[in-house]
C-alpha cells in the first residue's frame, strides 16, 4: 500500500493520477472534504474516466498532526510520499509553518519508523537549498545552508523538515528528498503556487522583478519521485528543475500564451523596499495579510541559478522545456475561466 500526504495539492493530485493510472494500491490523506473536488478536476484534465480513477483511491481524513488518525492511515503502508506542506512567506505565520512543515514531517517520519515503511519520498523545495554569494555560481545539492542568511520563514521550515527526514534515515528509514523549483501545473489558480501567477498575469501586471528563479513541470516532478522510489537510490536529495529563467522572461511567455499584455516596468530593489515596508505597515495598523515580505522582495530581485545535473545523471532524465509547460498550463487556465 502506498500512502500520499497532501493528496489534494498540485503535486499530490498529479501523483495520485499517476499511481491510480498504474493500478497501484493507494491511500491518500485529506483535511477538508471540499478539497477533494480539486483532485477530480485535475484528473478530468487528463482522462474521461476521472471518477473511475478517483474511486480507486482510499481516502482517509486526517491532518499530519493528528496522530490517532495518522496511525489508521499508516496501516499496511509500505511506501510513503510526503507532499503535504504549508506554503506561506508571511513572517507572522511562522508558528503555523513550523507546526505543519517541521512538526508534521516529524510525525510522518516517526510513523514510517514505527511501521517499518520501506521508503519515504519527501517533497521539499529549492528554498531549502543554500545560497551562493556569486550569482553566476550554480547552486547544487551540496551548497551549504547558512542559518545566518536572511532566509524566509518558509525556507527555514522546509529546511527544518528536511532535518527530520535525515533523522529518519539515521533511525533506519530509506528516504529520498526532491527539491523542486517553481512547479508549473494546472488546476490550482488560487493560493501561493504557480497557478496564482498565471491568474495574476492574466488579470494584468504592470511590474516585473529583475531577478530569476528555476521552474519545472509538475509531471517531471511526479516522474522523478516515482522513479526514485522504485530505484535503488536512497538517502539523497535531488534538485528538480528544468530551467533557470528570469521573472521577466517567465511573465512574458505566460502573457503571450494567455494573450494578454505583459508587464513593462521593472520593479527595482528600491521600489520593492518601499513596497514591503508599506505592506508591513498595513499589516501592523490594519491587520492586513502580508503580501510582500522583506525576504521575498530581496529574493525576487536576485539572480539564482540551480544545477539539475545530479538527478539527470542518476535517472538519465530529460526535462520538459518550460515553454511547453507554460503553453499547457495556459491552455487549461483559459479553458477553466471560460467554462
Amino acid at each position: 500500500m502506498i500512502l500520499v500526504t497532501g493528496g489534494t495539492g498540485l503535486v499530490g493530485s498529479h501523483l495520485l493520477f499517476n499511481l491510480a493510472s498504474n493500478n497501484d494500491a493507494v491511500r491518500a490523506i485529506y483535511r477538508r472534504a471540499h478539497k477533494l473536488e480539486s483532485v477530480k478536476k485535475v484528473f478530468s484534465y487528463y482522462t474521461d474516466n476521472a471518477e473511475e480513477l478517483y474511486n480507486k483511491i482510499e481516502w482517509v481524513e486526517a491532518n499530519i498532526n493528528d496522530i490517532p488518525a495518522l496511525e489508521i492511515a499508516f496501516k499496511d503502508v509500505t511506501y510513503v510520499y510526503h507532499c503535504a506542506a504549508f506554503i506561506s512567506f508571511e513572517p507572522n505565520r511562522y508558528k503555523e509553518l513550523r507546526n505543519v512543515n517541521i512538526k508534521g514531517t516529524a510525525n510522518i517520519v516517526n510513523l514510517c519508523i514505527s511501521n517499518s515503511v520501506k521508503k519515504l519520498c519527501y517533497v521539499s523545495s529549492i528554498a531549502a537549498i543554500g545560497h551562493e554569494s556569486n550569482s553566476s555560481t550554480l547552486i547544487t545539492e551540496t551548497t551549504e545552508w547558512n542559518p545566518e542568511h536572511d532566509n524566509s520563514v518558509y525556507a527555514i521550515t522546509k529546511y527544518g523538515a528536511e532535518m527530520e527526514v535525515w533523522r529518519g534515515t539515521q533511525e533506519g528509514i530509506d528516504a529520498v528528498i526532491v527539491n523542486p523549483g517553481i512547479i508549473l501545473g494546472p488546476g490550482f489558480w488560487n493560493g501561493g503556487g504557480s497557478g496564482s501567477l498565471f491568474k495574476q498575469i492574466y488579470k494584468g501586471l504592470n511590474y516585473y522583478p529583475k531577478g530569476s528563479s528555476a521552474y519545472v513541470d509538475v509531471w517531471d516532478v511526479v516522474s522523478i519521485m516515482t522513479q526514485l522510489m522504485t530505484s535503488h537510490l536512497k538517502n539523497e536529495r535531488y534538485i528538480v528543475i528544468s530551467e533557470n529563467a528570469s521573472f521577466k522572461s517567465f511573465q512574458d511567455k505566460v502573457a503571450r500564451n494567455l494573450e494578454v499584455k505583459t508587464a513593462t516596468k521593472e520593479a527595482s530593489p528600491l521600489l520593492l523596499g518601499v513596497a514591503w515596508r508599506l505592506d508591513w505597515t498595513h499589516h501592523k495598523l490594519f491587520g492586513k495579510r502580508r503580501k510582500l515580505s522583506k525576504q521575498m522582495a530581496k529574493s525576487i530581485s536576485e539572480d539564482t541559478l540551480y544545477d539539475n545535473a545530479k538527478v539527470k545523471l542518476a535517472l538519465q532524465f530529460k526535462f520538459r522545456p518550460i515553454d511547453e509547460s507554460i503553453s499547457k498550463v495556459s491552455h487549461y487556465y483559459k479553458r477553466d475561466i471560460r467554462s
